[in-house]
């Protein structure tokens, strides 16, 4: 049964307790947000930090300067961050085409994401997080810790979903709201660091009363679900719909 707004509210509200405000993408302009959404492709943020650093030491975070840069500096800068042959052409790529990336954000959700989904080097999640982080645009991101935390819970019957069927849950049943969106991944991502790793650490995780993991066949409790501060849609989000 798919959960209730308010199931996945109360969820928002329990980490949100127990993290605060995340403040995520930690970046100084949209461009490095894009450019930081390629470079985090398997690879950790950790790593994906140094490449950052080595490529604003350089003034290479400019998306003019970043198109006209020879390859095989960027592939020094960006080593760092793993696969670091495709990532330097994809983020200068990337670079060429960001009046293209700057247009999609006003364009309707739907459109917005077949533009970037165009665009060498973008799937899904790197698709929205652009879309969502860099241009405030109210789609949700799914990644590896988002479904393990659905399987784990039950908001989805196992790990494995389809990206876009986890995608609709949350859209369909949350209030479409950028800050929302982005505070909820980014809170999803803090429990995965955390608690809900591979392995996990369920020992203080907000969620442990009801996570599949931990409580016995026919022991689940429900959780008391309180009226969780829902922020209200925007102006821009509803013009989005």
């Amino acid at each position: 049964m798919p959960p209730t707004r308010k199931q996945l509210m109360w969820i928002y509200t329990q980490l949100h307790s127990a993290y605060g405000p995340r403040n995520w993408w930690p970046a100084e302009t949209e461009f490095e947000v894009v450019v930081g959404a390629i470079l985090t492709q398997q690879a950790p943020w950790t790593n994906v930090e140094k490449a950052i650093i080595n490529l604003k030491g350089r003034g290479l975070l400019d998306p003019s300067l970043l198109a006209k840069a020879e390859t095989t500096l960027v592939e020094t800068l960006v080593r760092p961050a793993g696969f670091y042959k495709v990532k330097s052409r994809r983020i200068i790529r990337i670079a060429e085409s960001y009046g293209r990336i700057r247009a999609a954000y006003d364009l309707p959700i739907n459109e917005a994401r077949k533009e970037l989904l165009s665009m060498e080097g973008v799937g899904p999640e790197t698709c929205d997080s652009i879309l969502l982080y860099a241009g405030n645009v109210p789609t949700f991101v799914i990644d590896a810790y988002t479904k393990r935390m659905a399987g784990r819970y039950g908001l989805a019957q196992d790990e494995d979903i389809d990206y876009h069927e986890l995608k609709e849950m949350f859209e369909n049943k949350l209030p479409r709201n950028e800050r929302l969106f982005n505070e909820y991944h980014a809170l999803i991502v803090e429990l995965g660091k955390r608690h809900c790793k591979v392995k996990p650490e369920c020992v203080n995780c907000p969620l442990e009363k009801r996570c599949k993991k931990k409580v016995k066949s026919g022991q689940r409790m429900k959780p008391s679900i309180g009226k969780p501060n829902i922020l209200k849609t925007s102006a821009k989000a509803r013009k989005r719909r």
